[in-house]
């Protein structure tokens, strides 16, 4: 059949509207139902090999999307990509259209699958302040992605965290709306392109304040006002959409109000779609449409969920087709249920299929995987990222750097020598972990693989922190590794061995922290929500006896979450946080530990004293973050043990010479604030120059500071360099006591410093003019101009 006289929807250069109008005007009720339904990869899967029988029995109309080849299996990639290409020759070869389907795969810490490069989580990803380096990241991720087939992934987490007892804390980019839209919008931009025809689409999520819940628990109501909503929850995913084109949207598992997300037309619907603008395709989060029914009580069967979930406008089920099968069917042939809340959901999703090429290129080419995946320069990348996103806390007497040429270093802690523990909840290990706690019933895609017994064949290659130190040190260097104790068991009889290293030695790196996953023995981690925040077990413990010896002490911290940690940032000279840096995070310890890399990581999130601060966030109203009259807790300081943007470095900084043009502008305006960076230090190292205001007087309160640009930049010893930031006022405006998007005249102060508690410089300006209402003059991103 020539082109000509294809259907329309089979003609590339036909325009997507009169492809999908084509497309919807040739299909079944089946065939509709299908391209919003979805289904396990696994189901399909029979001995690790797709299964044409089962398919033609479980899925013969086609399918809209196929559940996670890589992440729900222990196929290599050579061989997950064939598998899929078997999924899509049964769909476009033996069903009546031939639709192809999306396969949707995790990637918040690089593509979750075996033989996948293992970037370090995403709390890491914002500690470095760098989108440049995200973006690159998140572009070898899609690399990977397209590699093995996959079009979508369910990333990035635009979610605000403020509360880190929250168990999904290391997924998110931290506590600010703007840092998250600049961070999350790279991820966007890297993984997508700018033709999704040759990306994989990105999906924001949780929509919206999923990180908000009540005590931190997961899947617990957020209470969340309209206007914080607006300005801080939604925020960071109205950035990605508008600034980076953001293709996909998933709603939250939590309620506001009384309404759950995955039933609320006025989230989903009028904010969503409506006030922000957003025209792609929301998908459900796994088991959100069911939820409806068991878990909120707000259907009485599955066909009422299936109509509130298309009502709100979720326009495909996750992970599988339970609501929107066969319960959807009876609700439009008894009438519950509208046709056209089904025929707008298809059209989404065919849009979306149309946009990715998927008719066009429907196949992987398993003979190009091996160039896609693991090469030298994804693991130099990964190293960049994980050596970026470390924090120096604390350098008391400049005890870091260390001599690579120390007679002895000991090397203590449950962390040192572990690859699982520097991976977190979305890298692959606790996806195997959950999957063999199912049992291999449920999980199994091979009999050589069947997820029983050690696991750890089937990681990445990691890199440990203590190979990373002994890689580094110099041939004459001793050194000594005591574990000391396990992450959570009360034992304590690895101290002795451990404080015996520590006495022996010049110096010790103690590294504790966190064990990220999914399963009951995790202590950080999806519905792993925690009611304190110390070192779980007795790792607090092993650090003061390591400490008491009188051996200068380094504490390394391995963790997905702000902790409070009071009695380490009184007592050891030297804290670096890491957070979960991955498969190539022991060479950027070691990197940063002796010095070839000087450290810059800024914090996403501010780290709080104590579990009874929380939530704790640096951009409180004028009444927040603190208590009238005294101040402070009669327990304890309201300030936070660390920050939001703190992190030293091995060379000092100077700020000076901040310039504001023009002083009086118009709502519309841009002011131009330049300020000059000198390196004052004795080696070169990077800077993160963040620019704060404050509205001094408005009609509805105002956050103390506000985050309205940043920027890293490197620096030689004695550079100097001008940073003009153009920020437009716009971007200053907020919703007034009538819910309008306003800009107000009146006075805004201007700080520029390292940290928002570390102001270098300060000036102000005045807005002129009458109240004006934003519009189509929103803009979300202040640009930085480096001279």
């Amino acid at each position: 059949m020539s082109g000509v006289d294809r259907p329309v929807y089979q003609q590339p250069a036909q325009p997507v509207e009169a492809r999908v109008v084509d497309l919807m005007s040739r299909m079944t009720l089946d065939e509709k139902l299908a391209q919003i339904g979805c289904f396990w990869s696994r189901d399909l899967l029979v001995n690790g090999a797709f299964d044409p029988a089962l398919a033609a029995e479980k899925i013969p109309h086609g399918i809209g999307q196929i559940t996670r080849i890589g992440g729900a299996t222990a196929l290599l990639p050579e061989e997950s990509a064939a598998v899929l290409n078997a999924f899509q020759r049964f769909l476009v070869e033996q069903t009546r259209l031939g639709i192809p389907a999306i396969i949707h795969e995790e990637s918040c810490g690089g593509y979750l699958a075996r033989g996948a490069t293992c970037f370090p989580q995403a709390l890491g990803q914002a500690a470095t302040w760098d989108p440049a380096v995200v973006e690159q990241m998140a572009y070898e991720i899609r690399r990977q992605l397209l590699a093995v087939g996959a079009r979508q992934a369910l990333a990035p987490v635009l979610d605000v965290i403020r509360d880190p007892r929250w168990g999904r804390s290391e997924e998110t980019y931290g506590e600010d709306p703007y840092l998250i839209g600049q961070i999350g919008s790279a991820y966007v931009r890297g993984l997508q392109t700018g033709d999704l025809a040759d990306g994989v689409a990105a999906t924001g999520k949780h929509f919206a304040g999923y990180g908000a819940s009540e005590g931190g628990l997961n899947w617990a109501p957020s209470h969340i006002p309209e206007r914080e909503l607006r300005e801080i929850y939604a925020a960071p995913f109205e950035t990605a959409i508008k600034e980076a084109g953001l293709a996909t949207v998933m709603n939250g598992y939590h309620e506001l109000d009384g309404i759950p997300c995955g039933a609320s037309r006025g989230l989903l619907g009028d904010l969503l779609r409506g006030e922000i603008g957003f025209e792609g395709a929301v998908v459900a989060d796994y088991f959100t449409v069911e939820n409806l029914l068991s878990y909120h009580h707000v259907a009485a069967d599955q066909t009422e969920a299936a109509r509130l979930a298309l009502e709100a406008g979720i326009d495909i089920e996750l992970p599988a087709s339970v609501c929107y099968g066969e319960p959807l069917r009876q609700g439009l042939a008894d009438g519950r249920i509208d046709p056209g809340l089904v025929d707008t959901a298809v059209a989404n999703i065919l849009r979306l299929k149309f946009r990715l090429g998927l008719f066009e290129k429907p196949y992987a080419d398993p003979a190009a995987v091996a160039q896609a995946f693991e090469t030298a320069e994804q693991r130099a990348l990964a190293r960049r990222v994980a050596a970026e996103s470390i924090v120096l806390l604390k350098n008391e007497g400049d005890l870091l750097p260390l001599r690579k040429d120390f007679g002895s270093i000991a090397v203590i802690g449950p962390h040192a020598d572990s690859p699982r523990l520097l991976q977190g909840d979305y890298h692959y290990p606790a996806h195997l972990e959950t999957m063999q706690a199912e049992g291999p019933e449920s999980a199994v895609p091979t009999p050589e693989h069947p997820f029983r017994g050690d696991l750890s064949e089937l990681y990445p290659p990691m890199v440990t922190i203590l190979a990373g130190i002994r890689a580094a040190v110099s041939a004459g260097t001793a050194v000594r590794y005591a574990q000391g104790c396990d992450v959570t068991d009360p034992s304590t009889d690895g101290f002795e061995a451990a404080v015996e290293a520590a006495r022996q030695s010049d110096v010790a790196v103690v590294v504790v922290g966190a064990r990220s996953g999914l399963t009951h023995q995790s202590t950080d981690g999806e519905a792993v929500d925690r009611a304190t925040l110390d070192l779980p077990g007795v790792q607090q413990q092993l650090v003061e006896a390591v400490a008491a010896t009188g051996t200068p002490v380094v504490v390394v911290l391995v963790n997905g979450r702000p902790l409070a940690l009071p009695w380490i940032a009184e007592h050891i000279p030297a804290v670096l946080e890491t957070w979960i840096p991955g498969e190539e995070g022991g060479s950027a310890v070691a990197d940063v530990l002796f010095g070839e890399l000087n450290p810059a990581g800024r914090l996403p999130v501010s780290m709080p004293r104590g579990v009874g601060q929380v939530p704790l966030y640096y951009n409180h109203k004028p009444s927040g973050g603190r208590s009238h009259w005294y101040g402070d807790y009669v327990d304890m300081s309201v300030r936070p043990l660390y920050p939001f943007g703190h992190g030293l470095s091995y060379t000092t900084f100077a700020y000076s010479d901040l310039q504001i043009a023009p002083r009086q502008p118009q709502a519309h305006d841009l002011v131009r604030i330049s300020v000059v960076v000198t390196n004052t230090g004795p080696r070169a190292g990077d800077e993160v120059v963040q620019l704060y205001v404050r509205d001094t007087v408005a009609s509805v309160t105002r956050p103390v500071q506000q985050l309205v640009g940043f920027k890293r930049l490197h620096l030689q010893p004695g550079e100097r360099r001008t940073l003009t930031f153009h920020l437009a006022v716009s971007q200053l405006g907020f919703f007034d006591a009538r819910m309008r998007y306003v800009v107000e005249p009146g006075a805004v102060v201007v700080m520029v410093g390292a940290s928002c508690a570390d102001i270098r410089q300060t000036g102000c300006f005045e807005i002129e003019g009458p109240v004006s209402e934003v519009g189509d003059h929103k803009v979300y991103t202040t640009p930085v101009e480096v001279s």
